[in-house]
């Protein structure tokens, strides 16, 4: 849609973090739904929006030196439906929701759902954690993280709906480390570029070498159970009424309507018609583009250890 969107991040404290690594389906799941509830439930709030809105929610559960580090980044249109779904309610310029209200709804929200899956029976706890099996514990436990700030960031709002693509498009499917962040592989040890956050100059620009044993161990700490969704829509986006509800909404903004995608067309011919650009003009030299064939795999060769 025509509208500003904004950029919006949950992060889980380290006390959840640990009970998270041992019950990814239930807490990414709450995690899930404790962010995206916050944001509507604040965004219906007539003191701060009054709008039904919607989200894109993408689950990353790593930072830059992979330890385990779950996070949901949003991404939210910069307005909504009136509650009455008669007109289009647009943010103030540049802002969207104050980021304190979020965090402590947030907080709130996180920590009902999650008591809720203790007394389910939905939560096992391993080693280290052990002792929150016992609920006097596990309540001491939540009580303490009641009284600390919860992180959710805003980043500052996307440029337009083309920077939003470029976005999904780049960290929608992305893993723990990207190839390009990799240096070099040499006796037995593994060398990647990272970003130290907590710098703000050029210094946070490091190099980290780790055993390749431990950077195996590190990158599959995000894999994901079987079959879990890691990118979610909510709200004005959800998929149950997601076409009726932007036609709505465009048509409040009088914004065009988009193309009507061929069914019978490839990948090419739909990106071409969504963004008006081709993937057969290279992007570096403006020549043609012809598909060659594919690149034959080679069959895997495994040392022989007898």
């Amino acid at each position: 849609m025509p509208v500003p969107y904004f950029h919006v991040v949950f992060t889980l404290p380290a006390q959840i973090a640990e009970i998270a690594f041992q019950n990814k389906a239930a807490v990414y799941t709450i995690l899930f739904k404790a962010a995206s509830e916050a944001l509507r439930v604040a965004a219906a709030d007539p003191r701060h929006l009054g709008a039904a809105i919607g989200v894109v929610a993408v689950l990353h559960t790593w930072g830059q030196n992979l330890h385990h580090h779950p996070h949901i980044h949003c991404v939210v249109p910069g307005g909504g439906l009136s509650l009455d779904g008669q007109r289009w309610v647009a943010c103030r310029p540049g802002f969207f929701l104050p980021v304190r209200v979020l965090s402590r709804l947030f907080r709130r929200l996180f920590l009902e759902r999650l008591q809720d899956a203790f007394d389910a029976g939905q939560l096992h706890f391993f080693s280290d954690l052990a002792s929150l099996a016992d609920p006097t514990a596990f309540s001491t436990h939540l009580t303490k993280l009641k009284r600390i700030e919860w992180v959710v960031y805003a980043k500052p709002p996307f440029g337009g709906p083309e920077q939003v693509l470029a976005y999904l498009g780049r960290y929608t499917h992305r893993v723990a480390i990207a190839n390009s962040r990799l240096v070099s592989l040499d006796q037995g040890k593994v060398s990647f570029r990272w970003k130290d956050y907590r710098h703000h100059d050029k210094s946070k620009h490091k190099h980290m070498t780790l055993s390749a044993d431990e950077f195996i161990r590190r990158f599959l700490l995000h894999a994901l159970p079987d079959g879990f969704h890691r990118i979610r829509h909510y709200g004005l986006l959800a998929n149950g009424h997601r076409v009726a509800k932007l036609a709505r909404c465009r048509l409040l903004l009088a914004a065009p309507t988009p193309p009507t995608l061929d069914p019978t067309a490839d990948y090419r011919q739909h990106y071409q018609c969504l963004t008006g650009r081709s993937l057969d003009i290279c992007p570096g030299c403006g020549g043609a583009m012809a598909s060659l064939g594919p690149i034959p795999r080679k069959a895997p060769t495994w040392p022989d250890t007898s």
